[in-house]
């Protein structure tokens, strides 16, 4: 500069307020324009309510939960079969669980503590849920049925309560993914006293240029922000409907059995994970660890009540978040109460059920056949059970987001170390410069270069050390790693117990599925609970990453513009005013771009997954095949022959009369389809079980004495007692491994001797429906 321009320049910086360069008076008035008070008080008085940032946050999430949900209910009650509401399911356990409800609406709640014919416990929530819907139901004057019950209770867990539990948890670990921002950091920094002394130092024109430039900035974190939010409320909205996409859960339990209680555990599972992480985020902070620990402890005895057999499944998933969160001292806690509850649930496996392979795990489960290759096993858990299409999309984006995660995981800690280092330099040497040029001109660049942090760090806040130098060397936890890594090997325990009951054979696969009864209904179910919370981790991390890259594309010729502006310039704000316009390139670039490419992505995967489903329609035509009544085999459970027999049998006996006869032949739907008496409710009355008339019945009516038939049945009631025959068992239930007991029920030659005797009297004929159909009387003296 000449003498006479440093005179002049002094001058701007002694007389700043009458005094302006054109560029500086530009910049007071774009400034003033944009971002003044005036002109904000106003954006606020036009600006509708509902448009409002906070309305925003406090709606969006709302909202999408309730689009979401209300989605995944209507997609369940789409698929749901119509033929199950006036006719039972005909499968092995179906007939137990409407027994069950009967139960309950005969005796009252109190029968919950003891709902099986023997009296003792089975998990009574689900059918308490039932109770009451008929309860509430007849408030309003409507009768509603057993099976409409079963089939309401069903729809509310798998359509409302399980996609509400799966948005709750894939919740829980996108927020902690999201959990601040680098930006917020870097502008609160900007505020702190250290840069507030440093601004001091400048001149007038130079504060212009950096609120400026600071404002940009603002503007640039509040987009990056608003464009994470809306991500995670996005990905919300589809997770509810992904939860009831694959027939992992809850179609195939339906199917099988069904396993109604199981599957009502699980869909309450998500909620005690969700709460049990949240107990380890307390314990970890040291706060409000009361509050949740008291409710994972209602959570975990609501999942108990359901089915206590979810412990296993709950253990299984939560293992490696004890052992990646938790102090030593509670790792150990934990293992040793797991081992206390592994040795009391072997006690009573061995005292419930006898059996002489228990020293021979080999032999355990000896009439189960592998049912898939390892292939196939494997690339179902990667698919979460879906089909074509949809499967090949979702194995990829669960790969690849794994990957991506892990990236931006292990990014972060190595930007967590480098910006703890530089707030320790920054304590002990503090950079000052008395150039005015150097000092906007730096300034600048640093904000720019910050501009990238968001997307190409790949980290968020939680552990970026920009605070006050006063704690430069507070310890940080990088919990993205600790997430990904658990839920990675969630997936991979149960990846293994799905293939060892699927494919593989021998002791040692026995013993690991044991716990499910090597069922893989049961194991299926734990597949969306943990792929689906990993997929979105995936999802969300492929986001940072497609944005870094976009940004980096975007920012590269932004530069060198700012770069080669800068070296031409002699004005500070003239460069300065570049360095705004670099991030306003970039902003758009590095926010919004991977968002898009997510929701674009999330959206196919959900919707396709609705049009390409072939597993979840044979599920539903399979239910539809059991409830027919139009059978070819004349002794399936149940035929329009087989109604119309229990139908007259009802009309002759009433509902006091005890009537006996072998469950197996699809007798025992008469207690719940015209509320019958029947000895045998279900298919498995237990006989082992001592003080029981069961077993007794059993013995007496196949040792061939009528004398000994008639003092073990006469006693059992007051009413009269009936014996019911409807030809063979059915095929259907050839798999139930203690139907010998009931051979007795159907030997013709035996039945005839018991007539012959005077034991048994036929009091009606049915042979026009089946060859040797009838109902006897029991000869009691009543």
């Amino acid at each position: 500069m000449t003498s006479e321009q440093i005179t002049n320049t002094g001058s701007v910086m002694a007389n700043h307020g009458s005094i302006q360069t054109p560029a500086q008076t530009q910049l007071r008035q774009d400034g003033s324009s944009n971002g003044g008070p005036s002109e904000r008080k106003r954006d606020l008085r036009w600006r509708p309510a509902m448009l409002h940032p906070a309305s925003l946050r406090v709606l969006l999430p709302w909202l999408t939960s309730i689009i979401g949900i209300a989605s995944a209910l209507c997609l369940v009650i789409a698929w749901f079969p119509s033929t199950v509401w006036n006719t039972p399911i005909v499968s092995s356990d179906a007939p137990a669980h409407y027994y069950f409800i009967r139960r309950l609406l005969d005796e009252g709640l109190g029968a919950a503590l003891h709902l099986w014919p023997h009296n003792s416990f089975y998990p009574p929530l689900f059918h308490v849920c039932a109770y009451f819907v008929i309860r509430i139901a007849a408030l309003f004057g409507v009768q509603c049925s057993i099976y409409a019950a079963f089939n309401i209770t069903w729809i509310i867990a798998s359509g409302v309560i399980f996609p509400s539990g799966m948005l709750v948890l894939c919740r829980y670990f996108l927020q902690r993914w999201n959990r601040g921002n680098p930006i917020s950091r870097i502008s609160q920094a900007s505020s702190t006293p250290e840069s507030s002394s440093v601004s001091e130092s400048s001149n007038v024109s130079n504060q212009q240029v950096s609120s400026a430039v600071n404002r940009q900035y603002n503007a640039t974190f509040d987009a990056t922000f608003d464009a994470t939010f809306v991500l995670q409320n996005l990905i919300g909205l589809f997770v509810p409907v992904l939860a009831v996409s694959s027939v992992c859960h809850p179609y195939g339990l339906l199917n099988a059995g069904p396993l109604i209680a199981f599957g009502f555990a699980t869909s309450l599972l998500p909620f005690l994970i969700a709460a049990t992480l949240r107990l380890f985020d307390a314990i970890a902070a040291r706060e409000h660890i009361v509050k949740w620990l008291v409710i994972t402890a209602i959570a975990g005895v609501v999942c108990l009540v359901a089915h206590p057999r979810i412990a296993f499944t709950y253990a299984l998933i939560l293992v490696p978040f004890i052992v990646l969160r938790l102090p030593w001292k509670l790792i150990l806690g934990a293992f040793i109460a797991m081992c206390v509850g592994a040795v009391a649930f072997v006690a009573l496996m061995l005292t419930s059920f006898k059996s002489d392979r228990w020293a021979n795990p080999a032999s355990w489960f000896h009439s189960h056949q592998p049912s898939k290759n390892l292939w196939e096993s494997i690339s179902f858990c990667f698919t979460d059970g879906l089909d074509g299409f949809p499967a090949i999309l979702f194995a990829l984006l669960l790969i690849a987001g794994t990957v991506a995660a892990f990236v931006c995981a292990f990014r972060r800690a190595a930007v967590r170390s480098s910006d703890s280092l530089s707030a320790a330099v920054s304590t002990v040497a503090p950079v000052f410069s008395a150039d005015a040029d150097a000092l906007v001109s730096d300034a600048a660049v640093s904000l720019v270069s910050a501009s990238d942090l968001p997307a190409a760090s790949c980290s968020d806040a939680a552990d970026v050390s920009l605070s006050a130098p006063s704690e430069p060397s507070r310890p940080c936890r990088n919990d993205r790693l600790r997430d990904v890594i658990a839920l990675t090997a969630a997936f991979l325990l149960v990846t293994l117990v799905y293939v060892c009951t699927v494919t593989l054979v021998g002791a040692l696969p026995n013993i690991i599925s044991a716990p499910w009864y090597r069922d893989e209904n049961r194991i299926m179910t734990m597949l969306p609970l943990v792929a689906l919370p990993l997929l979105v981790i995936g999802v969300n991390a492929l986001s940072e990453c497609v944005s870094a890259c976009a940004a980096s594309a975007s920012f590269v010729p932004s530069a060198s513009s700012f770069s080669a502006k800068n070296s031409a310039s002699s004005v500070p704000s003239l460069s300065s005013a570049s360095a705004v316009s670099s991030v306003k390139n970039v902003s758009f670039a590095s926010n919004w771009i991977g968002p898009i490419a997510a929701f674009l992505v999330i959206a196919i995967l959900a919707v396709s997954a609705q049009l390409v489903c072939p597993s979840r329609t044979a599920a539903r035509d399979a239910i539809i095949a059991h409830s027919s009544l139009n059978q070819s085999d004349p002794n399936e459970q149940l035929t329009e022959q087989k109604i119309t027999v229990l139908r007259k049998v009802m009309e002759r006996t009433g509902s006091q009369a005890t009537i006996i006869s072998d469950p197996l032949n699809g007798s025992m739907y008469a207690e719940t389809l015209f509320n019958a008496s029947m000895l045998y409710p279900i298919i498995n009355a237990r006989t082992d079980v001592p003080s029981v008339p069961f077993g007794k019945v059993e013995t007496a009516f196949a040792s061939g004495d009528g004398q000994q038939v008639l003092g073990t049945v006469c006693p059992l009631t007051d009413a009269p007692e009936y014996f019911l025959t409807m030809g063979d068992q059915a095929q259907s239930l050839q798999s139930f491994p203690y139907r010998a007991q009931y051979d007795s029920f159907h030997n013709e030659e035996l039945i005839d001797a018991y007539v012959d005797g005077g034991t048994l009297v036929k009091v009606a004929d049915y042979s026009q429906y089946g060859q040797g159909w009838a109902l006897y009387r029991f000869g009691c003296a009543d």
